[in-house]
């Protein structure tokens, strides 16, 4: 499938969820994930279905002073 994530178009295999391609990412703390448009909850992750042709914006918080 054909996602477009944080501007670039990438090609990604085995994945269902927004839950299923961040753990592709190895990617799970701190972050912030808008899928189409609209901010994800972490606890809505698992039941948010990607499909052929979604965007996805992931940010990584990063903390210090």
């Amino acid at each position: 499938m054909r996602l477009r994530v944080n501007g670039d178009e990438l090609v990604v295999e085995g994945v269902a969820t927004v839950e299923e391609y961040l753990t592709q990412l190895g990617v799970h703390r701190m972050i912030v994930v808008e899928h189409n448009g609209e901010i994800i909850r972490k606890e809505r992750y698992a039941e948010t279905p990607l499909k052929d042709g979604d965007s996805l914006e992931i940010v990584h918080m990063v903390g210090g002073g």
